[in-house]
């Protein structure tokens, strides 16, 4: 699928989509296999009725929680902080919601909002960006494997299509896709030659996609990545990344009004020469 161009990289052992589909005429099937039922002590009736409380436990324990994702994210912040790139974190209020304050020397504040997988309304569309904030990030933590990286990335690119040219006042400078999955064999990293410690873990760079900037006038937003941040470079350095090298590990989302159409593109940067783009 061309919306896997939208990441460089792919899980690896994802099941094709036809065998998912087997898979789940499998367990919907198992409600007219009383065998198996009586092996389990159920009857039709209690299967089909525990069936999605079922699958909810599933998902709920292969996936990380909330908490686990916050101590990653606000680990590898720390590193940040701890190797002299920002000169302070703090941490989200609790009650709030999760945004991180990030201080950096000669510049001021970034806010990072740690959010889930993108191709949720959660994820894509209720966010703020603080009023303090000179720059402001959604960091998707996704550790789904319904699509490929690139697939969700694109998800969350279209929810943010309507957010940029909506009524809402605020806009983002950009969106991080990354996890503690990145660089594992689950999800093979291009980039792993440059990493990070994160704890007791070598993580390589996040995947960095500066968003756009406003303009009633333009009948094209960041189309071929025109426009800069300052907080990219900040973050892909900590990874070892020279600053000569940060625009070409740095992506970008940009839109292009055609005919009444907007259209959206996707790059994502990997090295020199290295780039994979998808544009609908």
């Amino acid at each position: 699928m061309d919306a896997e161009l939208a990441a460089p990289c792919q899980h690896a052992g994802a099941p094709p989509a036809g065998v998912v589909d087997s898979v789940t005429k499998l367990i919907q099937g198992l409600a007219d296999d009383q065998a198996v039922l009586n092996k389990y002590g159920l009857t039709q009736d209690e299967y089909r009725v525990a069936l999605p409380a079922a699958i909810e436990q599933l998902r709920g324990r292969q996936s990380a929680s909330v908490s686990e994702r916050k101590a990653f994210l606000f680990d590898l912040l720390q590193a940040l902080a701890d190797g002299g790139h920002v000169e302070r974190v703090e941490r989200p209020k609790y009650g709030s919601d999760t945004v991180y304050r990030l201080t950096v020397a000669g510049f001021g504040d970034v806010a990072i909002i740690q959010k889930g997988c993108p191709d949720g309304a959660h994820s894509s569309v209720r966010w703020k960006a603080p009023d303090w904030a000179r720059e402001t990030y959604l960091w998707w933590l996704c550790d789904s494997m319904r699509y490929q990286p690139g697939e969700h990335i694109d998800k969350g690119v279209k929810r943010l299509l309507g957010e940029f040219f909506g009524p809402r006042p605020d806009t983002l400078s950009g969106v991080i896709f990354h996890n503690h999955l990145c660089g594992t064999k689950q999800r093979p990293c291009p980039k792993s030659v440059f990493t990070l410690r994160v704890g007791t873990q070598d993580v390589p760079p996040p995947c960095v996609y500066v968003m756009p900037d406003r303009d009633d006038d333009a009948s094209a937003w960041n189309w071929n990545g025109e426009v800069t941040r300052i907080f990219p470079s900040i973050l892909l350095q900590a990874f070892g990344i020279a600053p000569a090298q940060v625009s070409q590990f740095t992506g970008h989302v940009g839109f292009q009004r055609r005919h009444g159409a907007v259209r959206t593109t996707i790059t994502s940067r990997f090295g020199s020469g290295r780039a994979t783009t998808f544009r609908s």
